[in-house]
């Protein structure tokens, strides 16, 4: 990986952390403009990091890549400190923003939170938007969300691959866990991004990387082994939704996140479709073990921390 990655001119990357996605910043002459807003907890420190950085500028554009709460979470805050912002939605989703429906949107399955945000338009796939100095291509990537679009600016090969690829993999694949086939669109959107080929990716989590012929691969496998075994994808899900939780809180204790798991819809549609033979209280009981011999989580007598 080189040292320094060849990014546009005036894009800041805020690398953030599991519960929230990474934030890109662009600034040109053009304007100003946001991708993704990172998780609701953090908005406090999202809405800082781009005041910090823009100092007395205005910010113009938020544009986001998919609607999961890691993403777009900070965007009432950001509209409410700009008033004056645009936001830029992918279009599947657009009826459930105009008349908010948490449910549809995914918040109240999964158990998260996202403040209510207004929306200004709707991204469409096939075309460009300039941001900062530079067109940006928006690509459709269905996969770990349907509606899911991607960002490429062809001069720097650059790629802002939100959820669709990751260094080592790629985000859940949330179509799959309401029964509906979606692995293909996956395989469809890796495609998709071989074929735009480019130097360096900033993901929805993690650094960015250059090794993208790697990181390519290594979702083929892993994608390959989620069609050969879909309860390999299942298990990973809920743990993925049980860890999401602990990265909130930090701490909980084991019969509060048990109750969170039995009040959260996504845990009974997938224990009732799945594992139906098991006690729900001991499926939950086998996934936080699970957590803990893979060190993302500790127990310490009744209480589960994050680790």
């Amino acid at each position: 990986m080189a040292d320094r990655p060849s990014l546009p001119h005036g894009v800041t990357v805020f690398e953030r952390g599991w519960l929230s996605s990474n934030n890109i910043l662009i600034e040109g002459s053009a304007g100003t403009a946001l991708i993704d807003s990172g998780y609701c907890a953090h908005a406090a420190q999202t809405l800082a990091l781009v005041q910090c950085s823009l100092k007395d500028r205005p910010l113009d554009v938020l544009v986001n890549t998919h609607l999961h709460s890691d993403h777009c979470g900070g965007n009432a805050a950001l509209q409410a400190a700009y008033p004056s912002l645009r936001t830029l939605i992918p279009p599947g989703h657009a009826p459930e923003v105009q008349r908010w429906d948490a449910v549809a949107l995914s918040y109240e399955p999964t158990g998260q939170t996202c403040p209510a945000f207004q929306m200004t338009a709707a991204l469409q796939p096939g075309t460009e938007l300039r941001l900062g100095d530079e067109m940006w291509q928006i690509h459709a990537a269905p996969g770990h969300d349907p509606h899911s679009v991607i960002l490429f600016e062809p001069e720097s090969r650059v790629l802002v691959s939100a959820d669709a690829l990751w260094e080592r993999g790629f985000g859940v694949v949330f179509p799959e866990l309401e029964g509906v086939d979606a692995f293909a669109e996956v395989g469809s959107t890796i495609d998709l991004i071989e074929s735009l080929d480019p130097a360096w990716v900033i993901p929805g989590h993690g650094p960015l990387f250059s090794g993208v012929s790697a990181a390519i691969a290594n979702a083929r496998a892993r994608l390959d082994s989620f069609v050969t075994r879909p309860d390999k994808h299942i298990q990973y899900a809920v743990k993925v939704l049980l860890k999401f939780k602990l990265l909130e809180v930090q701490r909980l204790e084991h019969g509060a996140l048990l109750a969170w798991a039995q009040a959260t819809p996504y845990f009974g549609l997938i224990h009732t479709t799945h594992f139906p033979s098991l006690d729900f209280s001991e499926w939950i009981a086998q996934l936080i073990a699970d957590l803990v011999r893979a060190g993302a989580a500790t127990r310490d007598g009744v209480m589960v921390h994050n680790a």
